[in-house]
């Protein structure tokens, strides 16, 4: 039964009436004495269905599953109110007890044992419940504030907790009417979770359409109970299952993987109860491919992870890479090398602005360029290896007009790196001279040499 069962009427704590006709009307009404005879007839002929291979809308076998299916959410109701009622009673002698049995009808089998004894050691609990909520009950029971109840509310509660057992048996009943019907009425719902199941699932949601239009989240959960730990720790605890925790495909699947299948079953259960009420496959072929759709997930969660294969290293690549040089890369690397200026300009001095081309710092800024003497641009270009080399070549050459001493003779001398210069043509004639030009550091100085004359 479901846990929530109690939030669908939250008006019967109130009920406390004495009188339990009053509060329990279901088994006096026509309806369920008309419906529970033609269950009952239908179970003890055995009857079988016309050669359509299911049932149709218009066919009274099919109004009657309808019928026994909103019966039985009757029947449900029924037992929350008489639940109600027989803790209203028995509280008085055991209160207790309701927190340790949650179940109805365990509740109901629980208070007609024991009734009004006292010592509760005497009463055989064994087959009712489990053998920690025994333990725990009886340790209970023998430091409880209940009084024994008199003998008309002890009448009433024992006659409640009857009606309770007779409406289960009758429950029982209908969902084995319902079970029998399964195969014909929903195909695939049974293909997948079973006809015990899938009548269980069709009773407490209110019938096949209801079914189909309840999401996979709540079709999980339907008939969850809630568990009684006895006092121990709920981190070990299995997580709430409903009815489909008793189809065969979630009892074949390992405890570790029993969460995830409950979703995956939930949600094809879900899909098959949609084409049944829609009449999609009647020979339930779809569910049955469902069903093999699930085995298949499972089986893959099952399988181990891939090995990891030794990887191997790359083949090393023994020819060499190609890679210009000589002169020629040598010239275009100098030709777009980064000049000193270009350092300069992309370089910032902390805490001094830099100038820029539009001043104000708009347009182009100059960086370090200028900084440092009057304020002014003044760099520095410094010739590279080559175009010195050359300039000292064509230096010593004399462009001029030669080594005559007339009065023609130029002194310009015409340079290919800087243009025009002057120059003395009677320089390098002079070897020995006087003065500085004579030292050692003289840029037209030479060697000499002096013979020893006797």
């Amino acid at each position: 039964m479901d846990e929530d069962g109690d939030d669908d009427m939250p008006d019967l704590e109130s009920l406390n009436y004495d009188d339990l006709d009053s509060v329990s009307k279901l088994q006096k009404t026509q309806r369920y004495s008309d419906i529970m005879q033609k269950v009952e007839g239908a179970l003890e002929k055995d009857t079988y269905l016309s050669n359509q291979g299911f049932i149709l809308e218009e066919d009274p076998e099919y109004q009657l599953i309808v019928d026994c299916n909103a019966l039985s959410v009757d029947i449900e109701n029924e037992l929350i109110i008489i639940h109600n009622f027989i803790r209203d009673k028995y509280r008085l002698k055991f209160p207790e007890l309701e927190s340790l049995v949650h179940h109805p009808i365990d509740y109901a089998r629980v208070v007609k044992k024991i009734a009004n004894e006292v010592d509760i050691t005497l009463v055989d609990l064994e087959g009712l419940l489990p053998s920690a909520v025994i333990m725990v009950v009886s340790v209970t029971a023998s430091t409880t504030s209940g009084k024994p109840l008199s003998q008309e509310n002890l009448v009433k509660t024992i006659e409640a907790c009857d009606r309770a057992l007779n409406l289960d048996a009758a429950k029982k009943k209908v969902l084995d009417f319902v079970e029998g019907k399964m195969g014909y009425i929903a195909p695939n719902l049974s293909a997948i979770v079973g006809s015990a199941v899938a009548a269980k699932l069709m009773g407490i949601a209110g019938g096949l359409g209801a079914l189909a239009k309840m999401p996979a989240c709540n079709v999980q959960l339907l008939g969850a109970k809630k568990k009684n730990l006895a006092g121990f720790s709920s981190a070990t605890s299995q997580f709430r299952v409903g009815y489909l925790e008793q189809a065969e495909v979630f009892q074949s699947t390992p405890p570790a993987l029993r969460t995830r299948a409950c979703r995956v079953i939930a949600a094809k259960a879900t899909l098959a109860a949609r084409i049944d009420s829609t009449r999609g496959d009647p020979t339930g072929k779809a569910g049955r491919n469902l069903l093999e759709e699930i085995r298949k997930k499972i089986e893959k969660w099952q399988e181990p992870p891939p090995a990891k294969l030794p990887k191997p290293l790359p083949v090393p690549d023994s020819e060499p890479k190609k890679k210009r040089g000589g002169r020629r890369l040598r010239k275009m690397k100098e030709r777009y090398a980064v000049t000193d200026m270009m350092k300069l300009a992309n370089r910032m001095q902390f805490g001094i602005p830099e100038e820029s081309s539009l001043g104000d710092g708009l347009g182009e800024g100059y960086g370090m360029l200028g900084q440092a003497g009057s304020g002014k641009l003044r760099v520095s270009a410094a010739q590279n290896k080559l175009a010195a080399k050359v300039a000292k070549k064509f230096k010593e050459r004399s462009y001029g007009s030669g080594g005559a001493t007339s009065g023609l003779t130029s002194s310009l001398a015409f340079t290919p790196v800087q243009g025009i210069e002057l120059s003395n043509p009677h320089a390098h004639g002079n070897h020995l001279g006087s003065g500085t030009q004579s030292t050692y550091f003289s840029e037209t100085g030479t060697f000499s040499r002096i013979n020893n004359r006797p």
